[in-house]
This record gives structure tokens, C-alpha cells and sequence, in this order.
């Protein structure tokens, strides 16, 4: 499912110039910002709710540079979720379906009264409950991956 469609900024553009490599995990935070709007945790949704989405793990691969002013999209799969955790896969891509990178997610739900995780709201598991999942056995090639330096 596409979540996001932005541009490279000047300002993301190093002394390499392509997009620096903080510029792509700024990416994929918006696209978790996209997610949370989709789900009903837009910033009227978290605030009836006094709930809200922390990333407790972020696994970062980088395939191709992405340049000054070129389009990106960022497609989501949902891997697995339970009460109150998404483990989520995003991949960015240029216009032509070149994979630029992914982003390999784990969202916790988490209470702004107690400041503890916490099940989502009912209205917000209800519409996680019909976002697409992944079966095991078919996530992306690159979900799932541990670094190590292969011997």
C-alpha cells in the first residue's frame, strides 16, 4: 500500500550530493506519520485518544541514491501486529520502481496518560485489523535480515 509521496529537499542533499543518509530515516518517519493518520492517530486522533506510536526498532538498508528534487514513494507492508505493536516494512522507490531504500519498523502504541504501552484504541485496532498483512512465508526479500559480516 503507497503511504507517501515527497520530494528530496535541497536541505537533505550532503557534500556527496545525494540524499545524506539521516534524510532517508526522515523519510520513512513520515511515512510512520502517514500511517498514524491513516490508522485514526492523526493529531485529533491522538489527542481524543491521549494515545500515540513510539518506534521502538528501526533496521535501515540502503540500495540506491536518491538526488536533489526527485520524486520518492513509500509503499508499506504489514509484516505482523498484535495488541499494541506494528512490526512494519516500507520501501522507497524512485518513479521508474527502482528500490532506493527500506525501512524494517517496530511501533509500540503507547498511552499519553501513563506514558506505558498500552492496546490500541478499539476504532484504531479495528482499522490496523483491516490494513493488508503479509502471510508468513511471503514478506519482502529484504524484511527479516540481521547485519553481519558475511565469511
Amino acid at each position: 500500500m503507497q503511504i507517501l509521496e515527497t520530494r528530496v529537499a535541497p536541505a537533505w542533499v550532503d557534500y556527496n550530493g545525494h540524499m545524506n543518509d539521516a534524510e532517508y530515516a526522515r523519510v520513512f518517519s513520515l511515512a510512520v506519520e502517514m500511517l498514524m493518520d491513516h490508522i485514526g492517530l492523526d493529531a485529533a486522533g491522538r489527542d481524543r485518544h491521549r494515545y500515540t506510536l513510539y518506534t521502538l526498532e528501526t533496521h535501515l538498508c540502503y540500495r540506491r541514491e536518491a538526488h536533489e528534487d526527485q520524486p520518492l514513494r513509500v509503499a508499506l507492508t504489514l509484516l505482523d501486529r498484535d495488541a499494541k505493536r506494528l512490526h512494519v516494512f516500507f520501501e522507497m522507490q524512485d518513479t521508474k520502481g527502482n528500490l532506493l531504500a527500506t525501512s524494517e519498523q517496530m511501533l509500540m502504541g503507547v498511552s499519553r496518560e501513563s506514558s506505558r504501552p498500552d492496546a490500541f484504541p478499539p476504532d484504531v485496532a479495528e482499522t490496523i485489523a483491516a490494513l493488508p498483512q503479509a502471510k508468513p512465508g511471503a514478506w519482502p526479500a529484504l524484511a527479516g535480515r540481521t547485519i553481519s559480516i558475511r565469511r
